[in-house]
């Protein structure tokens, strides 16, 4: 995905959605030093890949109820200002729960993610992924997943511990915070059953 970065004065989250309203054909991300970032399109590909990782967690999730789950459409405000949406993510029941009506359906509403992943397109520079990986954990994500299906490596970031680091892993748990979920990357990586 390319992303332009506009230089703006800071703005408030309110100004940031009512922009992000103005402008519905737009993806738009808001930094926590106020930068604006649009973000083109992705190509075919990145789309297919992406929804299949999001329809494993979709899955997982329908059958469990353990939370809800957000395509890459969703926005989040994080603690530090930033809103930003990861290619997909998922909060635990109890803390979505816990946000009123009008947060849940009508703002960017002031919550990190527990879980997030980012998907990595072939315009995507790696480093302004890991950086963004690193601000996810410094405003309360739990675990988060690095995607890179052009090298077919994943980095896993977890509080208070550095990336994790797999080549070519065949599938991704969810660990404690997902309980039973397996991501299967074949899926991701768009290999057929017989590669």
């Amino acid at each position: 995905m390319t992303t332009l970065g506009i230089r703006i004065p800071r703005i408030t989250a309110e100004k940031f959605q009512e922009i992000c309203q103005a402008n519905p054909n737009l993806r738009l991300e808001l930094t926590a030093n106020g930068e604006v970032i649009a973000m083109s399109p992705t190509y075919f590909w990145t789309g297919k890949q992406n929804s299949g990782l999001t329809a494993q967690l979709w899955n997982w999730n329908d059958r469990t109820e353990l939370g809800i789950v957000f395509d890459s459409s969703a926005g989040f405000t994080l603690p530090n200002g930033a809103v930003r949406s990861p290619d997909a993510a998922w909060i635990v029941k109890e803390r979505w729960n816990n946000l009123t009506e009008e947060q849940q359906r009508y703002a960017f509403s002031s919550i990190a993610p527990d879980f997030v992943v980012e998907l990595r397109s072939s315009s995507d520079d790696l480093a302004i992924l890991q950086v963004k990986m690193q601000e996810y954990l410094d405003n309360g994500v739990q675990l988060g997943w690095l995607i890179d299906p052009q090298q077919r490596r994943v980095e896993i970031y977890r509080m208070d511990q550095p990336a994790e680091i797999l080549e070519l892993p065949v599938t991704l748990s969810g660990e404690n915070l997902l309980p039973g979920f397996e991501l299967q990357l074949s899926k991701v990586w768009g290999l057929k059953s017989e590669d």
